[in-house]
């Protein structure tokens, strides 16, 4: 459930990103280009990261070395 939601809130504010770049910075041809592509890429860098960090944890190389006290 929070992979899902999480990934449709990355999704969401990629498209408000470029939805708002697009229409605040209209300056020239190329500009838009250049700013959706920049948006679209910090969401991807950000959701990958997190998707690692988040897979990691599901199996971790080094499993936790548990005490037996008695």
């Amino acid at each position: 459930m929070g992979f899902m939601v999480t990934t449709i809130l990355f999704f969401g504010a990629a498209l408000l990103g470029c939805l708002g770049f697009t229409f605040f910075y209209n300056k020239g041809p190329s500009m838009n280009l250049l700013h959706v592509t920049l948006v679209i890429t910090a969401v991807v860098s950000c959701w990958m990261l997190w998707a690692i960090v988040y897979i990691a944890q599901m199996n971790p190389l080094i499993n936790p070395i548990l005490l037996d006290e008695e």
